[in-house]
């Protein structure tokens, strides 16, 4: 063991599944040269790592596991109320049973690349998912509020199988005839609120960079409508487009 060639040795682990691990760990657990003994602690962090994030999602799965006993559990989470250009978009997710999608969190406090991963696994293994939208028109004529929950019982109706109870960010959606239970801080607490908050964010993304090309000269890809200061100069010397909302610029 101890004349195999340490290339050779890193290889493998470079290679390794994380269930193979444990077990590649056990293999060079007695070679006492230094690469291999940092190739060990690299492997051990990583499972360590690794377990700490399955735990973290079963915590995460726990309010749908609680109301699992209704039926179907929908994750319900928006994007984009602050804005200054764009639509407010929501999504509605419909997680598997014992589904735990690894690293699934508030939209917010994960890179877009992450994002966009996630989005994928989603989309492939939810059960159902819809996604609402609401217009800057909308937005002005009955405020942010209400264009919100439009966009989230959007979300909700094209869902191709209804849900028996909603869990939702915070709030608690008018008419709607479905049990809701409303959670504080919900995409950091709910595995269907953080999935719906991920495909929420990243359709409202993708639509914004769409934006740019049509109207170039406001950095919509890269501040996605909200008021950076590059925004704010942008619309003092262009002039607002069709998809600024009139409301929140009074008193820009």
């Amino acid at each position: 063991m101890a004349t195999e060639n340490l290339q050779k040795i890193k290889e493998r682990f470079q290679a390794a599944d994380f269930d193979l691990l444990p077990a590649l760990i056990n293999e060079y657990r007695t070679d006492e040269r230094a690469g291999v003994r940092k190739l060990f602690e690299q492997a051990e962090k990583k499972i360590s790592e690794r377990q700490a994030e399955i735990d973290r999602m079963i915590m995460m799965s726990r309010y749908e596991r609680e109301y699992a006993h209704y039926g179907l559990v929908c994750g319900i989470d928006e994007v984009g109320r602050g804005p200054l250009a764009g639509p407010v978009v929501a999504g509605a997710v419909i997680l598997p049973e014992n589904c735990h999608i690894l690293y699934l969190n508030d939209s917010k406090k994960l890179s877009e690349k992450r994002r966009e991963e996630l989005y994928e696994i989603i989309i492939s293994q939810a059960v159902a998912y819809g996604i609402g939208y609401c217009s800057p028109e909308r937005i002005d004529e009955i405020n942010i509020l209400n264009a919100t929950y439009e966009a989230m019982r959007e979300a909700i109706a094209i869902l191709p199988v209804k849900p028996h109870v909603l869990l939702n960010d915070a709030v608690t959606i008018p008419a709607v005839d479905i049990l809701q239970v409303p959670i504080i801080k919900g995409d950091t607490k709910s595995s269907s609120i953080a999935a719906a908050s991920i495909i929420a964010k990243v359709t409202r993304d993708r639509l914004m960079v769409e934006y740019d090309k049509i109207f170039p000269g406001y950095g919509f890809a890269a501040h996605k409508g909200y008021g950076a200061l590059s925004h704010i100069e942008a619309i003092k010397k262009l002039g607002p487009v069709p998809i600024h909302r009139r409301s929140f610029m009074q008193n820009q």
